[in-house]
């Protein structure tokens, strides 16, 4: 009888669990962006308020299972998506399937408006551009956890980079041949606004916005940069902050490792009905990797401060207006220097310090405050407009002569690292091994003060007539800019060492002058689009306004008694048009030509820089499959120099003519997942090969003052620019882990204009750099990172300005921790 009991009461558990059983179901689908098949993998789908939940494979197929029948909301998110949220109800016995397409969160706003904010749309708006555009999604920024704004970009086609101090601190960057001296000759932008100190009259980044603290970030070529003024020969490069979260959310990450680096960022936000708000700092620091003289921090602190809040009607109302205040601080001490080392001392240690740059060190301070107002009409009519101001004062106090005894000649620091034979007192007093006379050591007091303000609105409008759609775009900015040198110059001896202070110099005895600069930018363009042809021309107008006021070394009171003034005015109209034919929904090609433009500063007989550019392309993209494969050339009628200390010239930051130059180039770019055709559905590896060949020539001769160029003949290579690039990154990733690959080949390059073989005292090192990142999700909230920068501590030349040689960042390893709420 007991036994009977036992089974009877086997039977109805058994039953009973097959009752649950047929009270469950299940819900699976694939993830995709809006518009397009390529799956998203590794993204979270949750049942909200339950433990039910999963994660996309490779695939981006998702299935949850045992799931109690009844009603749920099924939410999905991934970074640098929108979230996805649908009421759905489970059935018993039943699966029920879900195709979620997901849509791209470039910004905090409505789709409607982005692509007039921004350069690309992201990922998916690249599609629709007649021209050669690149997005770098913020998933891949997470990837490696970049604080080098060069080591990001390398993926990238088209871009020329010069490094300088291996942390990327003050990047040299160029896009299809333009120089790279402080990126002065492209447009470089923070969530679209000019992010230059005086964009205008001084161009040269000695800020660049903190690429540790963005989201994602934009590079336009070709015809549609005319948009993006006022430099539009080589393209823009738009970098694109934290956004407002659309639900509380927040994150740590905290990083350590090799020669004293630490990074923090932090983030916390949230949206409400009508009211966003976040907050964020970005902090790194190192003790340098070079070794000084007797010792000595090499290194940099960094502080980053932004703020951002956000008052709205309903996301869905008729007419949409938000207004967005932002707020930013930087505070930065680095102990940089221009002094570098001669051949042999470079051979010997690569990554030395001389003595006589121990009191070299860089203090800036950048404020931001920027306040946007959006407005969009039934999702037809949008209106943006942008007030901004941004301040900049910094003091690159620093070694720039030495005098090795009271009769002798002072040299610069330059010559004499390129000649020390000819120089030997002077190279000994450099280096400690003698000491000197009062006022040997001559150490400029870099002091300038700059602001950039002004007003921006960019006004659009959609509509269709029969099977075309048409949208025509105007955009208004007045600026102004401004940049207040007044500097001095310290003299020092040495003595044992170290460097002892002989005589103080009087603030405003070096330079001494104030520049100016206002203008008047628009741009109208019309997009035109008919079943597979889309067309886009345009015209950009440009007017400034240069001044400058130099009160010479004796007026430090400026009273205008030695006043000289100059002044230049310009005027341009910056035509442009890009064509693009989708053959299906996967192949397409595009072509345009422009205008490009750069202008020439306050000198007078400077003439602005001027270019006809010409580019060619083909686009193809199906699922895990994509590519871009562009030709261009640009025609120099006038290429511009400047006169910068960064790029061994004299400092006066002057513009001057170059002559005729023709530029020329190719740009390879695929993507594609390993793993695509395979079986394999728990793992992905992406992987992407990029190649750029660049050939940039003068086509006159000419003797220049810029010691870079020096004197040119026809034919000669423009320094600075390497023939050949090709980088790659690789990956291995699963749901709880992942290993990712970068890296990248780079030409020797010239230093000085030139043609046949490389003069080896002339010249960079070829280099091919490797970096590492792996990563482990401990769970759904904290993730454990390891990076390795120069996985094979390459030593190489990258550099032989401002003064001597200079190396690249050794192996450098960072542990982090990741945590996310």
């Amino acid at each position: 009888m007991k036994g009977l009991q036992v089974f009877l009461s086997l039977l109805t558990a058994v039953l009973f669990s097959f009752q649950l059983i047929a009270q469950e179901g299940s819900v699976s689908g694939t993830i995709s962006p809006i518009n397009s098949d390529e799956p998203l993998p590794y993204v979270t789908v949750q049942l909200e308020k339950t433990n039910y939940g999963s994660v996309s494979n490779a695939l981006g197929y998702f299935v949850i299972e045992d799931v109690p029948s009844g009603k749920y909301t099924l939410t999905v998110s991934s970074l640098g998506y929108g979230k996805f949220s649908q009421e759905i109800e489970v059935k018993p016995g039943e699966e029920l399937g879900i195709d979620v397409s997901m849509e791209e969160a470039v910004l905090d706003l409505p789709a409607v408006v982005v692509e007039s904010m921004t350069l690309t749309g992201g990922s998916t708006g690249i599609r629709d551009i007649p021209g050669s555009a690149y997005f770098i999604s913020p998933k891949q920024i997470q990837k490696f956890s970049y604080t080098d704004i060069n080591r990001t970009l390398r993926a990238v086609p088209g871009i020329n980079i010069q490094e300088e101090d291996g942390f990327g601190l003050r990047p040299n960057i160029g896009l299809r041949g333009t120089g790279v001296e402080r990126s002065s000759k492209i447009t470089v932008m923070e969530d679209g606004v000019l992010m230059a100190p005086a964009p205008y009259t001084a161009p040269a980044a000695y800020y660049f916005p903190t690429i540790g603290r963005m989201q994602a970030v934009e590079i336009l070529k070709g015809s549609s940069q005319i948009k993006y003024g006022p430099y539009t020969t080589g393209g823009a490069l738009n970098l694109i902050s934290t956004q407002i979260p659309d639900k509380f959310t927040g994150k740590i990450n905290l990083f350590a490792g090799s020669f004293g680096g630490f990074n923090l960022h932090a983030t916390a936000g949230n949206s409400h009905e009508y009211f966003g708000y976040s907050v964020e700092t970005f902090q790194y620091k190192s003790n340098g990797f070079k070794v000084l003289d007797n010792d000595g921090n090499t290194g940099f602190d960094k502080k980053d401060y932004l703020m951002k809040v956000r008052v709205n009607t309903k996301q869905d109302a008729k007419v949409y207006q938000s207004l967005t205040f932002k707020v930013g601080r930087t505070f930065e001490v680095s102990n940089e220097t221009y002094l570098g080392l001669t051949e042999e001392d470079f051979n010997e240690s690569p990554y030395r310090r001389y003595a006589a740059s121990q009191k070299d060190q860089m203090n800036t301070d950048h404020t931001l405050y920027q306040v946007t107002h959006v407005m969009s009409v039934a999702k037809k009519f949008n209106v943006t407009t942008t007030a901004y101001r941004t301040e900049f004062n910094r003091n690159w106090y620093k070694l720039s002569k030495v005098t090795a005894d009271s009769g002798a000649a002072t040299v610069k620091i330059g010559s004499l690292l390129d000649n020390p034979n000819d120089y030997a007192n002077a190279y000994d007093i450099l280096t400690g091994e003698e000491n000197s006379d009062d006022d040997a050591l001559s150490v400029k007091a870099n002091n300038r003060a700059y602001y950039s303000q002004g007003l921006q609105s960019v006004i659009s409008y959609d509509f269709k007539t029969g099977k075309a759609s048409h949208g025509l775009e105007l955009g208004l900015r007045i600026h102004e800019d401004h940049v207040d040198r007044f500097q001095w110059v310290d003299k020092y001896k040495m003595e044992e060492g170290v460097m002892q202070l002989t005589t103080s110099g009087t603030p405003g005895t070096e330079s001494n002058r104030v520049a100016h600069a206002v203008a008047f930018a628009s741009y109208l363009q019309y997009k035109f689009r008919y079943d597979k042809l889309t067309v886009i021309p345009g015209i950009r107008y440009e007017n400034i306004m240069f001044t400058r006021d130099d009160y010479g070394k004796n007026d430090v009171e400026r009273s205008g008694a030695n006043l000289k003034t100059r002044e230049n005015q310009v005027e341009a109209f910056i035509p442009g048009v890009g064509v693009d034919y989708k053959f299906n929904k996967v192949l397409s090609v595009f072509g345009g030509v422009h205008k490009g433009f750069s202008p020439p500063g306050s000198k007078v007989d400077t003439k602005p820089e001027e270019s006809i550019n010409y580019e060619l392309g083909t686009r193809y993209s199906e699922r895990s499959l994509s590519g871009e494969v562009v030709i261009f050339f640009n025609d120099y009628k006038n290429l511009l120099g400047s006169d910068l200390a960064a790029a061994g010239g004299g400092g006066t930051t002057d513009q001057f003519n170059g002559g005729e130059v023709q530029t020329k180039g190719l740009e390879f770019q695929l993507n594609y997942n390993l793993f695509a055709l395979t079986t394999i559905t728990n793992f992905s590896m992406p992987i992407s090969l990029v190649y750029t060949y660049t050939d940039a020539k003068f086509q006159n001769s000419f003797d220049s003052d810029f010691e870079a160029w020096g004197e040119v003949k026809s034919g000669d290579d423009l320094p600075y620019i390497a023939n050949n690039q090709f980088s790659f990154l690789l990956g291995l990733e699963h749901k709880s882990f992942g290993l990712n690959f970068s890296g990248k080949y780079v030409d020797e390059m010239r230093t000085k204009a030139g043609e046949g073989d490389m003069d080896p005292m002339y010249k960079t090192d070829a280099q091919f750099i490797m970096d590492a990142s792996l990563y482990y999700k401990m769970s759904k909230y904290a993730s454990l990172v390891l990076n390795v920068t120069n996985i094979s501590n390459e030593v190489n030349v990258i550099a032989r300005r401002p003064a001597g040689l200079r190396p690249g960042m050794p192996r450098a390893f960072m542990l982090g921790l990741k945590i996310a709420f």
